[in-house]
């Protein structure tokens, strides 16, 4: 028999979680964000264009990130970060030695696309 902990999700529970992957238009330095932040903004296909604020300026140029397809939580309620709304949450793997990772598929994939 498998051990639980009250911290697992049930498959349900998991399923209400509402991401997509979707293409950077727009990356320009979160001057305004009081730790170094990007501005994203990013397209879901016909889910429509997204904001997000990220924070992953030790790995990546605004120029490398323009065109890169990545994965975010689209169904977390807007959030105000500094001077902007962030409309969903970008994934990525954070590491305190090397940085933080965007996650994103291995082969370009059409916007919108549901992670499951």
């Amino acid at each position: 028999m498998i051990k639980t902990s009250e911290h697992d999700l049930t498959w349900s529970e998991f399923q209400k979680v509402d991401m997509r992957v979707g293409t950077i238009l727009k990356a320009e330095l979160f001057k305004e964000a009081r730790n170094p932040a990007f501005k994203l903004e990013i397209d879901f296909g016909e889910l429509g264009i997204k904001r997000s604020s990220a924070q992953i300026t030790e790995l990546y140029s605004a120029d490398e990130l323009t065109g890169k397809q990545v994965i975010a939580v689209l169904n977390f309620p807007p959030k105000q970060i500094a001077t902007m709304m962030s409309e969903c949450l970008v994934i990525a793997a954070v590491d305190g030695e090397v940085g933080t990772s965007l996650l994103s598929p291995d082969h370009k994939v059409k916007n919108g696309t549901r992670i499951s």
